[in-house]
């Protein structure tokens, strides 16, 4: 067996040397050593790596699609997605500058350009509210520019500045989370949110936390990904819990106005083994002749 498995082809070989290395695709595949735990963890690290880099650049597609289709980002907190476009851009440029293999951030830079591309949809599909006094030309030009500048800024910054903010990017995606939770539990629903996106980024942080303990031992990226996991877990129960409400009441018409059907509900209670008997005023006879104040009648006089 080990005869075929060291002659396969150059490029197969060149691939699963660039993998997983020439030690670990050596002793894995030419020597068929599956007792190497060591390559074997660093091996199903890679692929997940790889997988999860895939994944990263159609993660929020759907997302898109959903915006674009419904012409409307209802749902959806600009707040949150801005600053979590902000976090994985601090994340990007980080491991990046500390030449951290490609496979254990790679999504990063994909979430990023799919996160910035989401947050202007939500200032071009503002909600109706504001939609007749805000600005969005000038606002996604200002965006536009401001996600510019933070790149190059990032780029440019020194290694230790960007091990800080690194640091900063534990609160960022606590307070990027947030405003998403509250919102979903004010409107009792998800809106716009894509479900897809919401699992595959649980999915996501759970293999990265492996993937970081055993490529890059960092434990403030790890921290990162232990906090996110946390979050996205919680935006996925809401997504359970409001499944098929899309925030908008329903109302009906009544004989004393329109009622909605959350009002409905509230009333039930109390108004459970009663019955309501509706009558409707008679209206009141025209007279045919209308007397004057003083009571004269009045005649005309024919010649």
């Amino acid at each position: 067996m080990t005869s075929i498995t060291r002659n396969l082809p150059w490029f197969v070989v060149d691939l699963g040397t660039a993998v997983i290395g020439e030690k670990c695709y050596s002793s894995l595949v030419e020597n068929l050593n599956i007792g190497d735990v060591e390559c074997l963890k660093y091996s199903l690290s890679k692929g997940l790596g790889l997988g999860i880099v895939v994944g990263g650049s159609i993660m929020k597609v759907p997302q898109l699609l959903l915006i674009l289709s419904a012409q409307s980002a209802r749902g959806l907190s600009f707040s949150a997605h801005a600053l979590e476009t902000l976090s994985y851009a601090i994340t990007t440029a980080y491991s990046y500058r500390n030449n951290f293999p490609f496979s254990t951030y790679g999504e990063n830079l994909f979430l990023m350009i799919q996160n910035t591309l989401i947050t202007l949809l939500i200032i071009y599909f503002p909600s109706t509210a504001l939609r007749q006094t805000q600005d969005s030309t000038g606002k996604l030009i200002l965006t536009s520019l401001a996600a510019v500048a933070s790149g190059a800024a990032l780029y440019l910054m020194p290694t230790e500045t960007l091990a800080l903010l690194q640091l900063g990017t534990l609160p960022l995606s606590l307070f990027s989370k947030v405003p998403q939770i509250a919102q979903n539990a004010r409107a009792r629903s998800t809106g716009q949110l894509s479900a897809f996106a919401v699992i595959s980024q649980i999915v996501g942080c759970l293999a990265r936390l492996f993937t970081t303990a055993t490529e890059v031992g960092d434990p403030i990226v790890s921290a990162g990904f232990a906090l996110a996991l946390l979050l996205n877990s919680v935006l996925g129960v809401q997504m359970w819990m409001y499944w098929g409400k899309d925030g908008k009441e329903t109302y009906s018409k009544t004989t004393i106005g329109v009622v909605s059907e959350k009002e409905k509900e509230d009333w039930a209670p109390e108004r459970r083994g009663r019955v309501d008997v509706v009558v409707t005023p008679k209206s009141s006879p025209v007279p045919r002749h209308t007397a004057s104040p003083s009571g004269r009648k009045w005649s005309r006089k024919i010649d």
